[in-house]
């Protein structure tokens, strides 16, 4: 009997001690799902034809098919986040191919960064002044609880789904970026990386350059509907910009041309990510919600702005080219 419970018992242990991450990721995806319900509730709601949470006034209740697309479209895109929470913690989600899990993961942590970083301060600074929270000057298209209440699912999202990322990237590519810069062996492709990086730091330093004037309160470039909800919350979203501008240029350059750094290379490589990421997918975003502006209109951004826009798509283009090459070459030298 001793012997047949020891067995059992050196039969049994090793299969259980996975459980305790299992658990953490199950947490973890759990609080993913229920942080998209309100954001995803409210959109369901809006597409049905219901105006909660919009108050009297609003232009969101007069843009019709062009709400209706972009309610679908931010649907869409919390499924996946969702999607992304079960792909991160499941069996299954080790065989997804690499490509379909970075590129909408890079997306998302673009997209919920700049909420991370500018959502904070813009409350504190609301509440230190006495006046209702507010995401910039568009408090006058939905009601104060709906930022409270989106703002917040989004940034618990960003953290959870970036828990659920780090855990499942430093099992599946840590090996890509152990060591340390000055440790990296010249590669052919250096002179075409270095290229590369002072581009899209040239670039990152025009659109930071321009967040930089309009976070400072100036209105050079603005389109005068822009100009004139310059508020205090809306240059902090520029402030944000900047930073993540910031990170992409330090990211992109110490990754091309540190070669003596003691520098660990995810240091660089996650400036890179973040950084990129928020330029690009704003930048997307912004262009993107004006499309159906009618002329006119004083949501249709002056050509400054766009071209910004534009300058920040290039950006993540750029970087995230780079950032593949870059991979593809580490992996072929672990490989060889």
């Amino acid at each position: 009997m001793t012997r047949t419970g020891r067995r059992t018992l050196a039969v049994t242990c090793p299969a259980s001690a996975p459980a305790p991450r299992r658990q953490i990721g199950d947490v973890l995806r759990l609080a993913t799902i229920a942080a998209c319900l309100p954001y995803l509730s409210l959109k369901v709601a809006w597409t049905a034809g219901s105006r909660i949470g919009i108050p009297e006034g609003s232009a969101l209740r007069h843009d019709g098919n062009s709400l209706m697309v972009l309610n679908a479209l931010t649907v869409v895109m919390d499924g996946v986040a969702i999607l992304l929470a079960f792909l991160l913690t499941r069996p299954w989600g080790r065989r997804v191919p690499s490509w379909l899990l970075v590129v909408p993961m890079w997306c998302a942590s673009g997209l919920l960064a700049p909420v991370v970083a500018a959502f904070p301060v813009q409350t504190l600074t609301s509440l230190l002044r006495g006046g209702a929270v507010t995401n910039g000057s568009a408090d006058a298209l939905l009601d104060p609880w709906v930022w409270c209440v989106v703002y917040s699912g989004f940034i618990v999202q960003a953290l959870t789904l970036g828990a659920l990322f780090v855990r499942y990237a430093r099992e599946r590519w840590g090996h890509l970026w152990r060591g340390r810069i000055g440790e990296m062996s010249p590669v052919p492709t250096g002179s075409a990386r270095r290229l590369s990086a002072a581009v899209a730091s040239a670039l990152a330093l025009f659109a930071g350059g321009m967040h930089l004037v309009w976070a400072a309160g100036g209105t050079f470039g603005l389109s005068p509907g822009r100009a004139a909800a310059q508020d205090l919350p809306a240059r902090v979203n520029d402030a944000a910009c900047v930073l993540f501008a910031a990170l992409t240029i330090a990211g992109a350059l110490l990754l091309a041309y540190g070669r003596r750094r003691r520098i660990p290379v995810l240091v660089p490589l996650a400036a890179a990510w973040i950084g990129s990421g928020a330029l690009a997918c704003w930048g997307s975003w912004l262009t993107l919600t004006t499309l159906s502006a009618p002329a006119g209109s004083p949501r249709l951004p002056a050509p400054l702005m766009s071209l910004t826009y534009s300058v920040q798509m290039i950006v993540g283009v750029v970087v995230a080219t780079a950032g593949a090459h870059f991979f593809a070459e580490r992996d072929a030298a672990r490989c060889g």
